[in-house]
């Protein structure tokens, strides 16, 4: 018999610095994510091990100084789904998902140029919102440990793509 379904009545509030250029949405956090209050809180996801290879933000530095290094290189992060009944930490368990503004965080980032999303979980809730922006979308594979169809230097060099726009606005 199946535990009973969690409800996560709220997902993180966004982290968002000043001036975003660069949003990465994840699909909801994980438990562990919530209960630390972190994006991506299990130690197990390549998402910080990614950030400290491309942007050089130390995987090991305090979740603040994490987040604060992100702001400095004006990217946002946040989660396409606000709530959902859940069993455990998979996507796939995600049941009757309610939605983030993510249309109201674009307009009141008007110099944003990409939205990465992490996972195709997340492009697929991203998809049901129909936002049709002149901002540039990508799909990057999961930094999650359950994706294990890439390997952590498969998934760096996709995300690369972070590094090549923020070095657009740069130069």
């Amino acid at each position: 018999m199946s535990p009973p379904a969690s409800l996560a009545d709220h997902c993180l509030l966004p982290v968002t610095g000043n001036d975003s250029r660069i949003l990465i949405l994840g699909s909801f956090p994980s438990v562990t994510s919530l209960e630390q209050s972190e994006y991506y809180g299990n130690p197990r996801n390549h998402f910080w091990t990614i950030m400290e290879t491309l942007l050089s933000v130390g995987h090991t530095l305090p979740y603040a100084d994490r987040i604060r290094a992100l702001e400095e290189r004006h990217i946002a992060l946040w989660d396409v789904v606000r709530s959902c009944s859940r069993h455990g930490s998979g996507d796939s368990e995600i049941r009757d998902p309610v939605f983030n503004d993510i249309s109201g965080f674009i307009h009141r980032n008007p110099g944003l140029l990409l939205i990465a999303l992490n996972g195709s979980t997340a492009r697929r809730y991203f998809g049901l919102l129909g936002i049709d922006e002149r901002i540039t979308i990508v799909t990057l594979p999961s930094t999650s440990p359950a994706n294990a169809r890439a390997t952590i230097e498969e998934k760096t060099e996709r995300w690369r793509v972070i590094c090549r726009y923020l070095a657009d606005q740069d130069g």
